[in-house]
């Protein structure tokens, strides 16, 4: 019997989930100044509020805390035991606040760390380029995803999945400003996505602008995925795109749709830069750190090349968007691209389409990309992985391919 495990023989009440911190700072200010007037300005707060905070307190304990008489505040006994476990509470809570803003305030200071190569080489293009690929070279790739050179539709592409004869059912559009980036840079990115979808990610090489422009890049994301869907399932597959990665991808499913071509099960969409003419994130409300809006509209006049910024087909707040797959949209709350990420949700569920907007409480554009060391970049991967599993789903449950109407 000693060996037994010992249970509590009578369980404890649990404190009532109507008392807040509030209540419980009111307490402690009354009973260290043992004056109402005294620890109401201590909290900024007016005597009868305060008095108010305290009563609901002792009724909600169902026990008196003061003793209050017209010449002096005393604590019972019960007010007593309940002082020297709040004091202890409060200051653990305080001291797990600061902590948890340090590690905050430490992240994001790593992150503009990481970025500062890349902002100081803006202005010339191949360095711009060489300090972006240097940057992804810092993030760890997951153990166990293998990587392989594939051939998609005449585009050079790669594979990333632990399942190195898998056929790749996720198709991913790096970001970079139709000027940077690349298949191989994006590994720890394409390799995190890879592990949470338990899936194999292709993510092609596309040309970049200014050798390249409008069309080039549109046209090799349309010829990829059409490679990929002709040996595969197209409601099984999911077209992703991140940054102006995101922008890319819904301009190969608008040029798909216009084709009468089958359509991906799903679609993800990470930070996605959509708007080519800056004019949502220009008008809206809050005010947006130009500098990042400038370059943008740099970028896009170069992939551009005099084509119009408002063209349906490369901007799909100006397109119609009824009959697209579901679409899923992350962002960060702090990010210039928001604006435009509500935009196009708001202007696809007005269309029809099953569109959601997931908000991360972080500041950083494509934050997803720091999923090594950044909670919510982790936690925004798992949850479009299981957003992409529902396609997987859904096209077992019904073999016919989805196709535009």
């Amino acid at each position: 019997m000693d060996n037994e495990p010992r249970g509590r023989l009578i369980e404890l009440p649990h404190a009532p989930e109507a008392i807040e911190l509030r209540h419980l700072r009111a307490f402690v200010a009354v009973a260290q100044e043992l004056n109402f007037s005294r620890a109401a300005e201590r909290l900024y707060l007016s005597q009868p509020a305060l008095s108010r905070q305290i009563s609901s307190l002792e009724k909600l304990l169902r026990v008196d805390l003061l003793r209050r008489t017209t010449q002096r505040v005393e604590l019972t006994l019960a007010g007593e035991a309940l002082l020297d476990r709040v004091k202890t509470v409060l200051a653990d809570l305080d001291d797990a606040v600061q902590v948890t803003r340090s590690v905050g305030g430490e992240t994001y200071e790593r992150v503009e760390r990481l970025l500062r190569p890349l902002a100081e080489s803006v202005d010339d293009l191949d360095a711009f380029r060489a300090a972006n690929e240097q940057l992804s070279a810092q993030f760890p790739t997951p153990a166990g995803i293998e990587m392989r050179p594939v051939t998609a539709g005449g585009v050079p592409s790669l594979a990333f999945g632990r399942d190195h004869g898998e056929l790749p059912s996720i198709l991913h559009v790096h970001g970079g400003g139709y000027v940077v980036g690349s298949a191989y840079g994006y590994r720890p990115l394409a390799g995190a996505l890879a592990v949470a979808a338990s899936a194999t990610v292709l993510v092609p090489d596309y040309r970049l602008a200014p050798e390249h422009p409008f069309p080039a890049a549109a046209d090799d994301v349309v010829a990829a995925y059409t490679w990929l869907a002709e040996r595969h399932d197209p409601a099984a597959l999911t077209l992703c795109g991140d940054s102006t990665g995101g922008g890319l991808a819904m301009s190969a499913l608008l040029r798909l749709r216009a084709d009468g071509a089958p359509l991906p099960g799903r679609v993800v969409l990470l930070s996605p830069g959509v708007d080519l003419t800056c004019r949502v994130v220009r008008d809206h409300s809050e005010p947006q750190p130009m500098g990042i809006v400038d370059l943008t509209e740099r970028f896009a006049g170069i992939y551009l090349d005099g084509h119009p910024a408002d063209d349906p087909l490369v901007n799909p707040l100006y397109a119609d968007l009824a009959g697209l797959p579901p679409l899923l949209v992350q962002a960060a709350t702090g990010e210039p691209a928001l604006p435009e990420c509500r935009a196009l949700v708001d202007r696809a569920t007005a269309a029809g389409v099953d569109a959601r907007l997931e908000l991360y409480p972080v500041s950083t554009h494509v934050f997803h990309l720091y999923w090594s060391f950044l909670p919510e970049a982790a936690e925004a991967l798992e949850r479009a992985a299981e957003f992409i599993a529902a396609s997987t789903a859904e096209a077992r449950a019904d073999p016919a391919a989805r196709s535009a109407g």
